[in-house]
């Protein structure tokens, strides 16, 4: 079967060897430097998928998911600026192109083939991964194949409608992000598209254009003709517009006219752009096993390619010029693939590969608290909060501490479900509305997703984002937003670009008389294995405000994704042993030019709660409070506990969980999530890492969906099973064996 490559060349030299039989000169308008631009891009990048196939030949690449047959998406970048950010399919090659050459950059042919070869002198990932990006050309590095972007899109396109102004991109900017017709049906981009027009319709700028690319085809299963125009033309709020790949007079002038009219009108529009498909999804996928080779090869009548260069012989080029324009740039991608295989780089040690993820600078952290410091609160609190002598409870102090930070940091944004005029669920964001107005605290559509894409979006134009989302189990809707956007940006951007927040997350379990598992999650697993993210949970009102605000310090000065989960079971708690101690209160320590000291508030750091040489409880959330609890029954019993609060679950406080161990009889690891995949596990783990030899222990709450009322007793840690472990850990004949 003749392959693409040689359909082209065969027709080119056709035409060169017969002009007659060449498209005639015509008539039609267009730019003859805007079209010859516009081919130069479509046909590096073709010559770029084949050289990656050649690459991946010789052992020296290793991503071969091309864009041929998609060119025509150059023309989208013809149309754009170079400062518009894009957010870009992987099937964007001729975009990428031409986007180079609007900025006059002479490296995109090296830009492609270094991310193709893994190495390290890749601008956007330094060698971790193939992708689009280059931050001197506004394409922000995007790994999805089931528009996971597309959140991210809409949330940047929502900050800068709102945004008054913004260092890297210019107020009138517009967000591109494109896509696959076969992703158009995932539930991302579906609640994408209608977070977009849903804000549209309530009168916010939304500069958004959403490109889908439509080959009419996922990997080997057929979108049902019809469908994809279907689907997309019915959306609410979005402007609908449809292109041909194979008509690239009237694409440009398309393209031109959409990008212009979201310019202007500042409302998103999405342009359906028909493509083609070649050489199959990827270098390993076998196209002949699902389609005919007529089927194939019939598609080659509509290769963008050729019928730019039909609409350039149509405006008086000459065809050998056309012949030659591809040849040369065949020569020019082959001799720079053959230079850089012989002499790339790679990512030579795992210290290398992690660079991006892990660390934290705790000198910038102290640095960035104290710049909280000093500021006039008055005039956003009716009552300075440490003036209140019978000191606050722990939803009590992270309010105090949200308005503090929101009123030291004016780029903080805080969003979510019900935050806004309600003041969340349970008032933990009561007052900030008045205080900070609607631009700052807003309430955000019923979607996790959306909530999240906010943040994604909004980080990347200079906010600081404070997403709520509602309860820990509505974080499930929306997970891979963490995992697959946000964690990763770092990863795969070689650190060029950040998305720093703080996502608040009630969570966990022990509410009483409300709800079952979906407002009393207890699983913490989801969020515990993401390379790259913080996860802090306070457990008093004491270090609430210096966990939160060093969530907002690893954010803010070093682009950190941070989560704050927060014990709802705790948040209006007053009483430690007895009703009317108020032993759980405490005073507000505002922001101070020494942050929290003494505090034990440190990033991956533990906390001593209480000592005691027979048994260290080592815990976190409502397990500090029940552990404190139960350290009274185990003392009338002459076993002296202790407490140890985690405080951070990522990073896991290991060095000093085994310091503490050490300095008891024995550990009970106390543990609320679940028996399977739970905090404990990597408790135990630590401590046999570190060859600890006492006794050791875990308690967890049972591998089991919480339920409603008091059937949730069976399944969640109690204090008495927390007394009777202890007592039983402690007078057990010690073998120094762990013993899960």
């Amino acid at each position: 079967m003749q392959t693409i490559d040689e359909y082209v060349v065969q027709t080119l030299s056709t035409w060169c060897s017969d002009p007659a039989s060449a498209p005639s000169r015509s008539d039609e308008t267009a730019d003859p430097a805007e079209l010859w631009a516009y081919f130069s891009a479509q046909v590096q990048s073709r010559h770029l998928d084949l050289a990656m196939r050649w690459l991946q030949s010789i052992g020296e690449g290793f991503y071969t998911i091309g864009s041929a047959g998609h060119e025509a998406n150059a023309a989208v970048a013809v149309a754009l600026r170079p400062t518009d950010p894009a957010l870009l399919h992987y099937r964007s090659g001729g975009f990428y192109a031409a986007r180079a050459l609007q900025a006059h950059s002479e490296t995109a042919i090296e830009d492609v083939l270094l991310g193709a070869i893994a190495s390290v002198d890749d601008p956007i990932s330094g060698g971790r991964h193939k992708v689009f990006g280059h931050h001197g050309l506004g394409i922000i590095p995007q790994t999805s194949t089931i528009a996971s972007h597309l959140p991210r899109a809409v949330g940047m396109a929502f900050a800068l409608g709102r945004a008054t102004t913004h260092e890297e991109y210019p107020a009138d900017s517009v967000v591109v992000c494109s896509f696959g017709d076969a992703s158009a049906n995932h539930s991302t981009a579906r609640g994408a598209f209608n977070a977009a027009g849903f804000a549209a319709h309530s009168g916010s700028p939304v500069p958004l254009l959403f490109v889908c690319e439509d080959n009419g085809i996922g990997i080997s299963t057929r979108s049902p003709a019809g469908w994809t125009e279907q689907s997309l033309a019915s959306l609410p709020g979005l402007a609908y517009v449809r292109a041909d790949g194979a008509d690239p007079l009237d694409l440009l002038s398309t393209c031109e006219r959409v990008v212009d009219q979201v310019r202007t009108e500042r409302r998103p529009a999405l342009l359906h752009l028909r493509t083609v498909r070649f050489m199959g999804h990827a270098g390993s996928d076998a196209e002949i096993a699902y389609r005919s080779e007529r089927d194939i090869t019939s598609d080659y009548a509509r290769d963008p390619i050729l019928a730019t260069a039909a609409a350039l012989a149509r405006a008086g080029r000459e065809p050998c010029e056309l012949l030659d324009a591809y040849e040369h740039s065949r020569r020019l991608v082959m001799d720079t693939a053959r230079r850089l295989a012989a002499t790339r780089t790679r990512l030579g040690s795992t210290a290398e590969v992690v660079r991006p993820l892990l660390g934290f600078d705790d000198a910038q952290v102290d640095r960035d608290l104290r710049a909280l410091a000093g500021a006039d609160r008055t005039t956003i609190f009716r009552q300075l909060p440490e003036d209140e002598t019978d000191g606050l409870t722990l939803a009590q102090a992270i309010n105090a501490s949200l308005k503090d930070l929101m009123h030291g940091v004016p780029e903080a944004w805080l969003f979510g479900e019900d935050v806004g005029v309600k003041g969340g669920v349970y008032g933990l964001t009561r007052g900030l509305r008045r205080a900070f107005g609607s631009m700052r605290v807003f309430d955000t559509l019923l979607d996790e997703q959306t909530i999240l894409g906010i943040a994604l979006g909004s980080a990347l134009v200079g906010e600081l984002p404070l997403p709520e989302i509602q309860y820990l189990a509505y974080l499930h809707n929306a997970e891979d937003q963490l995992r697959g956007e946000a964690a990763s940006l770092a990863f795969f951007s070689d650190g060029q670009y950040h998305n720093g927040m703080v996502v608040r997350i009630a969570g966990l379990a022990y509410q009483k008389g409300f709800g079952g598992h979906f407002h009393n999650d207890n699983s913490v697993a989801v969020l515990r294995d993401i390379p790259g993210i913080f996860v802090a949970v306070p457990s008093s009102a004491d270090s609430a405000p210096g966990l939160l605000r060093r969530c907002l310090a690893l954010a803010r000065g070093q682009g950190k994704v941070c989560v704050f989960l927060e014990p709802i079971a705790l948040y209006h708690e007053k009483d430690l042993h007895e009703p009317g101690d108020r032993a759980l209160l405490a005073p507000y320590q505002p922001p101070a030019a020494e942050p929290d000291a003494g505090r034990g508030a440190d990033v991956g750091r533990a906390r001593l709660i209480e000592e005691g040489s027979d048994v260290l409880l080592v815990t976190f959330g409502n397990g500090v409070r029940m552990c404190r609890r139960a350290r009274g029954a185990l003392a009338e019993r002459g076993i002296a506990a202790g407490v140890l609060d985690l405080q951070w679950l990522v990073p896991l406080p290991e060095d000093d969980i085994v310091r503490y161990a050490r300095a008891a009889g024995s550990v009970l690891v106390v543990d609320e999530t679940r028996r399977s995949g739970g905090v404990a596990e990597a408790v135990l783990a630590a401590l046999a890492d570190a060859s600890y030899e006492r006794p050791v222990a875990r308690l967890t709450s049972v591998d089991s969906f919480v339920p409603l009322g008091p059937a949730a007793d069976h399944v969640l840690v109690s204090e008495d099973q927390i007394v009777q472990s202890a007592v039983d850990l402690v007078t057990a004949d010690p073998t120094g064996v762990l013993t899960p």
